[in-house]
């Protein structure tokens, strides 16, 4: 199961709501959750504190951690110092996302609070301001970090960019969450514009669980986080069943299998051979462990990107081998394509390099 987190906005929903939602979150293990406080109008300090503390310690009641986004001017306006946290540990929070920044200085010092919270980091803006924070010496494991979600078409995250940044914040060892979107109808975020909420662009009309495979191909993120408000089910289900650390690649089988291709398919702990071609990749510990099975030929048309094939019988010693096509290439009748990856998760491919743990979802 993946590191899994929820996102509430108490200045949008019913606390009842709210309850149900953190009740069904933990029945999918969910760990983590992110609220914030930007969006509370006119609210004093004392009603803020009534409607987070319930909604927070009915999470603590599941064991989740709760970080709470904020902003020097919510410290303005509520008149918090940064020299005195009491606040957030009053609500219950464990931690605090600061969606903006002071000056490096103030949150290193902030990081050695007494109420041991953790600072939280926006990692989807410059790795400057957080090289800057490191550079005065704040308390190093209360640091994490968080990619932004975007609430409009088109404005969120390109791929190349938050590999990028994802990478310079891994290199510091700090914990690093992103966003993805759930498309129930009536999910919402903290803003009154929900084209869906996502670290991503190229996430934005994915199925959530497609969304969170990505993340976890690359290898960049500890936590996924449902960025919008209220994930159905469904989704949560989706989610439960993803491998944690390896590329989740989901199949359309191209006919009935038998009993030892399905053992090969979905049982087997498959990696990449270390050994690279530029037309497959390889699982080949299939071939020792199913050796005396018998794999008719059936299926051998000729190969394109995306198959997934078993090598029959006509292989002898290499039957039992499982590959996944990376270019199309003719089938000399010696492997039988049991199945294709769906199409739009083709792009998961790419993340299988050497030695790499995938999984053939059911």
């Amino acid at each position: 199961m993946i590191n899994l987190g929820i996102s509430i906005y108490p200045d949008k929903s019913e606390i009842e709501s709210d309850l149900k939602y953190i009740e069904l979150a933990a029945k999918y293990n969910v760990k983590k959750i992110f609220t914030n406080l930007l969006g509370l109008g006119d609210k004093t300090k004392y009603e803020i504190k009534q409607e987070f503390s319930k909604r927070i310690n009915h999470a603590h009641k599941f064991g989740m951690e709760v970080i709470v986004d904020v902003a020097p001017y919510i410290f303005d306006e509520l008149g918090i110092s940064y020299t005195d946290l009491s606040f957030f540990n009053e609500i219950g929070a464990d931690g605090i996302r600061m969606d903006e920044n002071f000056d490096g200085n103030k949150e290193a010092a902030m990081s050695y609070n007494e109420y041991d919270l953790k600072l939280e980091f926006n990692a989807s803006g410059s790795i400057n301001q957080i090289e800057n924070i490191l550079a005065f010496k704040p308390k190093k494991e209360k640091i994490i970090a968080s990619h932004n979600f975007y609430p409009q078409k088109f404005t969120g995250l390109g791929l190349d960019y938050f590999i990028k940044n994802s990478e310079a914040i891994k290199a510091l060892n700090i914990n690093l969450a992103a966003f993805v979107s759930s498309h129930a109808p009536s999910a919402f975020g903290p803003w009154d514009v929900n084209e869906g909420l996502c670290t991503l662009e190229m996430h934005r009309n994915l199925p959530i669980d497609l969304q969170a495979r990505h993340l976890i191909a690359t290898g960049l993120i500890d936590d996924v986080l449902i960025a919008n408000s209220y994930a159905t089910e469904e989704e949560f289900e989706s989610l439960s069943e993803i491998v944690e650390g390896k590329v989740n690649l989901k199949i359309n089988k191209e006919y009935d299998l038998t009993a030892a291709e399905e053992k090969i398919l979905y049982d087997h702990e498959h990696f990449v051979r270390g050994d690279l071609s530029d037309f497959m990749r390889r699982s080949s510990m299939t071939r020792v462990k199913y050796k005396n099975e018998s794999i008719a030929p059936h299926n051998t048309r000729d190969l394109k990107r995306g198959d997934v094939v078993i090598l029959n019988n006509n292989y002898t010693r290499y039957k039992g081998e499982l590959h996944i096509v990376l270019k199309n290439m003719p089938n000399d009748g010696n492997k039988n394509v049991v199945g294709r990856v769906k199409d739009d998760e083709l792009f998961l491919l790419d993340y299988l390099d050497s030695w790499r743990k995938f999984a053939i979802m059911k």
